[in-house]
């Protein structure tokens, strides 16, 4: 409430008109006056900046000095600002109004800042950032490069963050090391203890990847390593990562397409419970063309990506080969995650959390490429990052070893088969980090009953919530009968006369869909209000029980490390009819469990800890808040466990005052 009275004063400042009613239908908003729709789509629970643009999440780091989370971004195109956190709840500005840390300008760095990436003890022992400096616009994978237009430089922060001090020295990475690159930009720095082996490194080195590519060749990611103790030198060490232009891994459905150009690569390292330097190596990357058709240039759709592989040496380079690779975010204005590891250590693991890889992915206003005409004045802000993950190695266990489980896909064979029958697959774990989903489930809450349904039907919630601040839990389970079926089911958010949103599984593609056909009135008024529809893939295994034997050595329920994080796998919830361990074997299909945020106009969908769905859904009327059940009337859809969460904290406690 404080928050929207802030806004009102600053509305009314721009001579802003008296508050729209939201009970009548919706003119077109880019008529309407300056600020005068700042809190009609603001979320209460996401990283974003006082006002203004907030861009690529960079330059992340624990202060070793407080322990606190420092969470930076790019800000209105200028520069690098950032919040801090001791929590993962709610957050601070570092500077006041959203302040820049970092701004061009130096000789290094004369027409902008791009992404960084800090060194948490680096030059005199402080925060150290390394950023793409850059001397030369414009830049885009498909226009001719500039030798040196992005180079990497070095800056200090002495007074806790508030601003980092550019070194008067040349940028410690001049350029790339070819000339026919598609970019050179986005160090990311991290330790690896697989690359210490494999090159023979001192042990806890640091390295930096840079993103770009080469021309008519495809994507890559360069890999550098430290060779001064103040990082002022660095080793090149070869293209580490790369991948032929507008390829896939495999057939391209888990995947989407590699695409002409990678930007914000990071490079960490996992284990079932977290971070560890000496676990399996996990790349993010984001996609310049993803889908392209083989003539670039043609558009500039996004994606952002994840891989996981092993590490070697090639020829005297180093070399990373996926077994897996993946969709970090499935939205298509899901784009340049960024993370960094937050140790146990930390202000916000004080409630004995392991070391933490926490990673935060940019939600751009609408879809690259897309529609134009967004009411941006009227809004007064653009973009958000959306909620904190936290990342591991993620264990499916007694999978049926079929042909769905052994397909080239975004998951490997970590164990088996047993006995000929069953396997445990591994993937990447993408988790709400569990102090914000503690926050958001601890609000006042209720449950609805049980529903199975085969009919055609939309059934209201018996309780609906109250606003557009919720999470909605639920799991969903379906006969053997149901795979490739025309079954879709789900639910009806933000909903009434007017609009809807529609959240639905679909066996057909073994997709999760979102229907926005119908989310906003604002969208028949105001040509900038995107709705056009969002999907991403998640295959349900066919799981066996009693077959397989193959658990967890440490846990007896073969739910894994997994079993108390933020969306919470049940192993035992297949389907209808499950028989008890021991009295026969049946094959059923895996249980669907979602977990639907919604803050205001963010909407982020995730599912069995490993499939993140974020986009916009911008509903214009107030009582637009009711829940329904989905089904479309193929085969049968059991849901259980329908918890709702409703009303959502404010993360920015001093921001009002």
């Amino acid at each position: 409430m404080k928050r929207l009275f802030a806004a009102q004063a600053l509305a009314a400042s721009f001579g802003a008109a008296a508050a729209q009613d939201y009970s009548a239908p919706p003119p077109d908003l880019s008529t309407l006056p300056p600020l005068s729709l700042f809190e009609t789509w603001r979320p209460h629970i996401h990283v974003l900046p006082p006002a203004g643009q907030i861009g690529d999440p960079c330059a992340h780091y624990v202060d070793p000095e407080t322990g606190l989370f420092h969470v930076g971004y790019l800000h209105n195109g200028t520069g690098i600002a950032s919040v801090k956190t001791d929590d993962l709840v709610h957050y601070y500005d570092v500077n006041e109004n959203g302040g820049y840390l970092i701004v061009p300008g130096g000789p290094n760095d004369p027409l902008a800042v791009f992404d960084g990436s800090v060194f948490p003890r680096g030059v005199d022992g402080k925060p150290t950032l390394l950023y793409t400096s850059v001397s030369s616009l414009p830049i885009h994978w498909t226009l001719p490069y500039v030798y040196g237009s992005e180079s990497q430089s070095l800056a200090v922060t002495y007074n806790g963050g508030k601003n980092f001090t550019k070194l008067e020295i040349p940028p410690v990475i001049p350029g790339p090391p070819r000339p026919d690159v598609t970019a050179f930009r986005d160090p990311f720095v991290f330790k690896n203890g697989q690359l210490d082996k494999a090159l023979d490194s001192r042990e806890g080195a640091w390295y930096t990847v840079i993103s770009g590519g080469i021309r008519e060749v495809g994507p890559c990611i360069f890999l550098y390593r430290s060779v001064s103790r103040v990082f002022e030198e660095w080793e090149y060490l070869g293209e580490w990562f790369s991948a032929p232009a507008n390829s896939t891994w495999g057939n391209g459905d888990w995947a989407r397409v590699f695409g002409y150009n990678w930007e914000t690569a990071n490079a960490f390292s996992l284990d079932r419970e977290g971070y560890n330097r000496d676990g399996d190596t996990f790349m993010t990357f984001g996609v310049e063309g993803s889908y392209a058709p083989i003539q670039p240039g043609v558009t500039s759709m996004h994606a952002m990506l994840w891989a996981s592989g092993d590490v070697s040496v090639q020829d005297g380079n180093a070399s990373f080969t996926p077994d897996m690779v993946g969709v970090f975010d499935w939205g298509l204005s899901a784009y340049a995650a960024a993370g960094k590891v937050v140790p146990s250590t930390a202000k916000p693991s004080d409630y004995g959390t392991p070391d933490r890889f926490i990673s935060y992915v940019w939600l751009t206003g609408d879809v690259f490429g897309g529609v134009v005409g967004f009411p941006a004045a009227q809004q007064g802000w653009q973009n958000t990052l959306l909620l904190p993950r936290e990342l591991s190695i993620l264990s499916i266990p007694n999978v049926v070893n079929n042909e769905l489980a052994q397909e080239n896909g975004s998951w490997r064979v970590a164990e088996g088969p047993v006995g000929g029958h069953c396997v445990k697959l591994e993937t990447l774990g993408i988790d709400i980090a569990r102090e914000t989903y503690h926050a958001m489930t601890d609000a006042p809450s209720f449950t609805e009953p049980d529903q199975t349904l085969t009919e055609d039907v939309l059934i209201p919630f018996e309780t609906s919530p109250e606003t557009k601040f919720f999470v909605l839990e639920a799991q969903l389970s379906f006969p053997q009968s149901a795979r490739g079926s025309g079954l879709q089911a789900g639910f009806q958010i933000l909903a009434s006369e007017f609009e809807s949103t529609t959240i639905y599984y679909q066996f057909s593609n073994e997709s999760i869909m979102i229907d926005r056909y119908s989310t906003s009135a604002a969208a028949e008024t105001t040509s900038g209000i995107d709705e056009s529809p969002e999907s991403g893939r998640l295959r349900l295994f066919d799981v066996n029980d009693c077959e397989c034997g193959n658990e967890d050595e440490d846990d007896e329920t073969g739910l894994g490390h997994n079993s108390e994080r933020g969306n919470k796998l049940n192993r035992s919830d297949y389907g209808d009819g499950v028989p008890t361990r021991g009295y026969g074997c049946e094959q059923h299909i895996e249980t669907l469990d979602l977990t639907i945020v919604v803050d205001n106009s963010v909407l982020e969908v995730y599912a069995n800890s490993r499939f993140a769905l974020s986009t916009w859904a911008r509903s214009w009327y107030a009582n637009s808040t009711e829940i329904r059940f989905f089904h479309n009337g193929e085969n049968k859809v059991s849901f259980r466990k329908i918890r709702v969460a409703d009303g959502l904290y404010d993360a920015y406690p001093k921001r009002a005052n």
